[in-house]
């Protein structure tokens, strides 16, 4: 089975003209045949943290507020596993139809697009079992529901995968955490122009899709 685990970085607002909007979202996923090595190179990075950065962390990394080191280290346990990073991403000021108005819609349909990603560069296959795990965005679980059905009929009625996906909480998978450091580092590039922590990757970043392209 592969796991893919998804993270965002940016907004979905469309008020442009603040500078609290972001220009860019981002999906991004790792996909990886052995979830464990993500869990080790997180727990690696945790080894590093003195007793009171641990208890500041309370169990979870977030790229945003980690300091440059923890991103240069994690990365770079991360590019030397048997993982593969894709993403696709959306430039906002290119949308002008009803999906401005329809968050929800608009993350399914990108997640969607991502599942085209992963299957054109065969990283996951029709025949083989996939695990999709997203980082809970939402507290209502009519919500979670929606966008697990969504997806999973998109996966199954259009790409003919046979897929599990489930919505969990960071802390609770060390795999969202590694997802979460990649989507930063790729959003870090296009919004910011900072290619810096994206080429710690390497040759594990395989592609960066406009979902609009």
């Amino acid at each position: 089975m592969t796991t893919v685990f998804l993270d965002e970085s940016g907004d979905l607002g469309f008020n442009l003209d603040t500078s609290a909007t972001s220009r860019m979202f981002i999906i991004t996923a790792v996909a990886c045949a052995d979830s464990r090595s993500l869990d080790k190179a997180v727990r690696k990075t945790f080894a590093t943290f003195t007793k009171a950065e641990v208890r500041h962390h309370h169990g979870s990394l977030h790229a945003f507020k980690e300091t440059p080191e923890t991103r240069r280290r994690l990365l770079t346990l991360m590019a030397g596993l048997d993982v593969n990073v894709i993403a696709v991403s959306l430039e906002k000021r290119l949308v002008f139809t009803e999906l401005a108005s329809d968050p929800h819609r608009l993350y399914a349909m990108m997640v969607n697009a991502l599942m085209n990603r992963l299957l054109a560069n065969r990283v996951i296959r029709a025949n083989d079992p996939v695990r999709l795990v997203a980082s809970q965005r939402e507290t209502q679980r009519l919500l979670n529901q929606r966008f697990v059905t969504s997806v999973m009929d998109y996966g199954r009625d259009q790409l003919g995968l046979t897929l599990e996906v489930d919505v969990r909480p960071a802390p609770a998978e060390r795999g969202l955490q590694a997802a979460d450091m990649a989507s930063w580092t790729i959003f870090r590039k296009l919004e910011h122009g900072d290619a810096t922590y994206a080429a710690l990757l390497g040759g594990r970043l395989m592609e960066v899709r406009d979902v609009l392209g």
